[in-house]
């Protein structure tokens, strides 16, 4: 079972950096005293307390208590034609994905992860033909058995966006569309956590899928390092607005859904 990316005090810790109120700070406008502030980024569960600073942090409370209690987790979901490799990374876990058209046996490849072996058994097991691999985003996590990946798959054609290009990959844009098999894949802007963070939109399978790289994770979102409000605004924009069936397919965690995170992410408390 792949575990989940963040709780409380990860939330809280990413919106508090995002939106620049430090702990001194938060602490004053919620009434909450600084030890238990740190008390909470520390991963200590006090409900009073996560109630109080929420709004501050625009949050909403009652989702941040149901991750403080990891009383949420989404459902395991298995879609034919999706593959989730999740290799680990230092003292974390990192996820690539395959997709494939089950009709043709036409593959692509979504990051590698640090070791695309678990991907490359999959193609051999199941006879697919790798015909692109796409880039979410160009961190090291993401990217690091790039060239392995492409020796043994015939070295297809890499695409990564334009705002964040990779040595051999082709440059593609917001809108950019291709089609690999029955598959449909159009690419999204999700920038805010990466320069050129993308999220690839896949139809032709029995779900829609989002591959959204850091952009969105089950319970939370990527730590928006270059533009905090960006990465917020591009989530809300253009993810949570997907069908509710949508799957997400996020760089580090479990997969999701967007249902699901309507109702289990605190970053979006307009949604119940």
């Amino acid at each position: 079972m792949i575990p989940i990316e963040d709780f409380h005090e990860d939330i809280i810790g990413k919106a508090a950096r995002g939106l620049h109120i430090s702990k001194s700070e938060l602490a004053k406008k919620s009434g909450v005293s600084i030890d238990r502030v740190r008390a909470l980024l520390r991963g200590e569960v006090d409900e009073e307390a996560i109630r109080s600073i929420a709004p501050i942090l625009n949050l909403d409370g009652e989702k941040l208590l149901v991750s403080a209690n990891k009383a949420w987790r989404p459902k395991d979901h298995a879609v034919e034609g999706l593959f989730q490799a999740n290799t680990p990374y230092h003292d974390m876990l990192v996820n690539a994905f395959l997709t494939w058209d089950p009709a043709t046996g036409k593959a692509a490849v979504f990051d590698t992860g640090t070791d695309c072996g678990p991907i490359l058994e999959q193609t051999k097991q199941r006879n697919l033909k790798v015909e692109a691999v796409l880039l979410t985003h160009t961190h090291g996590d993401h990217v690091a058995d790039l060239d392995r990946l492409l020796s043994a798959t015939g070295n297809p054609t890499v695409y990564a966006n334009r705002l964040e290009p990779h040595p051999g990959a082709t440059l593609i844009d917001e809108g950019w569309t291709l089609e690999i098999g029955g598959l449909s894949l159009r690419a999204l802007l999700t920038s805010g956590h990466s320069v050129g963070g993308t999220t690839f939109l896949i139809d032709g399978l029995a779900q829609p899928l989002a591959i959204v790289g850091d952009a969105l994770f089950a319970g939370s979102m990527g730590g928006g390092m270059i533009s905090f409000a960006d990465a917020l605004q591009n989530n809300r924009e253009k993810l949570m607005t997907l069908p509710d069936e949508t799957l997400v397919c996020p760089g580090h965690g479990p997969i999701s859904s967007i249902g699901e995170e309507k109702q289990a992410n605190p970053f979006f408390p307009e949604f119940g």
